[in-house]
C-alpha cells in the first residue's frame, strides 16, 4: 500500500518553477508582439486619418476652383448688343489695350482670364449665379500673412475700371494649408501646347502676345502637394504628404484679345 501510495503522489506532481518561467517568457513574447502590431496598426491608422482629412480639404478646394472656373467669362459682350443706347449706366470707357475688347472695364462683362502664375491666377465671371460678375483670385499667401495657405478672394467687379489694375482690394476667404507645390496651377493652349508664366507672371497688359497666350488658354490644370508637419508617417519618419490633381476646361470666352482660339 505505501508504493501505490508514493506512485500517486508522484502523478500529482505539479510545474517546476523552470517550466512557469518558460511558459511566462514564452506568454510576454506573444503579449509583447501583439501589443507591438496593435500599436502599429493604431499609428496607421492615425497616418491614413490625416491623409483622409488633407485629401477632404484639398477636393473640396479644388471643387470649389472647378465651380468658378465653370463660370469663367460669362457674361461676355457677345451677349450684348454693345450698340444700343439704352445701357444705364452707359458702357464703360473703352479700354487703352488695343488689342482687347473694348468693354473689358465693364462690370457688366467677365473678362475671363485676367493674369496667370503658377502659384495664382484670376479671372473675371458671374459667381454667384445672377449675372453679377466678380473678380477671384487664388494665390499661395494671397493675404501675406500664411506662407503656405492657398487662398481665394472673391469681389464684385467694379465699374469702368481695369481688371488687372483698378479692382478693390481682394478679400481673402477659403483656403488650404500646408501647400508645398512650387507649381500648383498649369496651363494649355487649344492646340495643346503648354503656357509657361513668367515669375511675375502673365497677364494682357505688357503685350498683344501675352494677350493672345491668355485668350488661347483652354485647359487648367491644378496639382496640390500638401505636408502637415503637425503627424509623423511611422514608417518613413516624415511628415504626412497628400496629393491632388485635377484639370479642368475652360467654356466660355476670353475678352483679352480678338481672333484666338478662345476669343468672343
Amino acid at each position: 500500500m505505501k508504493m501505490r501510495r508514493d506512485f500517486v503522489h508522484q502523478r500529482q506532481r505539479g510545474f517546476t518553477l523552470l517550466e512557469l518561467l518558460i511558459v511566462l517568457g514564452i506568454l510576454g513574447l506573444v503579449l509583447g508582439a501583439v501589443f507591438s502590431q496593435m500599436g502599429v496598426a493604431q499609428q496607421r491608422m492615425t497616418t491614413e486619418g490625416v491623409k483622409l482629412d488633407d485629401f477632404q480639404e484639398a477636393r473640396d478646394f479644388v471643387d470649389q476652383f472647378f465651380r468658378d472656373i465653370n463660370q469663367i467669362g460669362d457674361p461676355n459682350a457677345r451677349l450684348a448688343d454693345t450698340t444700343s443706347p439704352s445701357w444705364s449706366p452707359a458702357l464703360a470707357t473703352p479700354s487703352s489695350y488695343l488689342w482687347a475688347s473694348p468693354y473689358i472695364n465693364d462690370n457688366r462683362f467677365a473678362m475671363g482670364l485676367v493674369q496667370i502664375g503658377t502659384t495664382w491666377l484670376r479671372f473675371e465671371g458671374s459667381e454667384n449665379g445672377v449675372g453679377t460678375v466678380q473678380s477671384v483670385i487664388y494665390k499661395v499667401n494671397g493675404s501675406g500673412s500664411c506662407t503656405l495657405c492657398l487662398q481665394r478672394s472673391q469681389v464684385n467687379k467694379t465699374y469702368n475700371a481695369d481688371p488687372l489694375l483698378g479692382q478693390a482690394l481682394p478679400n481673402w476667404g477659403t483656403e488650404v494649408n500646408d501647400v508645398l507645390s512650387p507649381v500648383i496651377f498649369r496651363y494649355f493652349q487649344t492646340d495643346g501646347t503648354e503656357v509657361i508664366p513668367p515669375l511675375a507672371g502673365l497677364d494682357y497688359t505688357t503685350s498683344q502676345s501675352n494677350a493672345q497666350k491668355l485668350a488661347n488658354i483652354k485647359t487648367i490644370q491644378i496639382n496640390l502637394t500638401i505636408r502637415n508637419p503637425k503627424v509623423m508617417d511611422q514608417k518613413t519618419g516624415q511628415p504626412i504628404e497628400t496629393t491632388f490633381e485635377g484639370e479642368v476646361s475652360l467654356n466660355n470666352c476670353s475678352m483679352a484679345a480678338a481672333g484666338q482660339g478662345m476669343s468672343c
